[in-house]
């Protein structure tokens, strides 16, 4: 196998992990807009789409499989190889829990809200700039990016715990609607951790740059 082939195999599967990243972006970003508009069919969409992720990444997976054995690598194509692996693993995980939180819709598509949903739909563009963050950091091996996104991720926790605080205090004023709180609670957490996952693919392109492990969830 060329050099050149090899490096054209590489660009292959590295497109491939952005329409991959972009169809994650469109699958958070729509699972919101089904729990705020309380859109059932919106939601449905979501959870079908999944399958087009769980393609993607294990056509993705096989190609980095194949490419390996096809040549041995340098050390910077290993690290490379490795990253998007792990990069796709944590895509993957990103469109379940969306997945979730469209299932969270159709739990509460007959309920009235108790609140204006405002803090869930701040959260999930956060969520979407630190996915499309990370991302560039790992296109453009953008190292002062990927530190970017860890501050992101701090705006998410305060986020979360501010939702969390709110829906105790509601609960102790009116107890008739825990489970819908329990449920909102929840889609915050969700998207917590898709912030995480996010935080993950940074740690990689640092991993790709420098060949250090870091961890920006600390």
């Amino acid at each position: 196998m060329t050099r050149r082939a090899f490096d054209s195999e590489l660009k292959e599967i590295h497109n491939d992990v952005l329409r991959m990243g972009s169809i994650v972006e469109k699958q958070i970003h729509q699972c919101v807009d089904s729990l705020v508009n309380q859109d059932v069919e919106l939601a449905e969409q979501t959870i079908e789409n999944d399958d087009l992720v769980d393609d993607l990444q294990r056509e993705i997976e096989d190609k980095c499989i194949k490419i390996t054995a096809k040549e041995q690598p340098l050390a910077i194509d290993l690290r490379t190889i490795f990253t998007n692996s792990k990069l796709v693993m944590d895509l993957e995980r990103m469109a379940d829990h969306a997945v979730d939180i469209a299932k969270i819709t159709l739990r509460l598509k007959n309920e009235k809200y108790i609140k204006r949903l405002i803090d869930i739909p701040e959260m999930s563009d956060i969520v979407n700039e630190m996915i499309k963050v990370s991302l560039d950091s790992y296109v453009q091996r953008d190292l002062d990016k990927a530190y970017r996104c860890c501050e992101l991720d701090d705006k998410i926790d305060a986020l979360f715990k501010r939702v969390f605080t709110d829906m105790i205090k509601i609960a102790e004023k009116d107890d008739s609607k825990v489970n819908q709180m329990i449920q909102l609670v929840l889609v915050c957490k969700y998207l917590e951790r898709i912030a995480d996952r996010a935080t993950n693919i940074c740690e990689g392109t640092i991993y790709l740059v420098t060949g250090e492990q870091k961890d920006l969830n600390e």
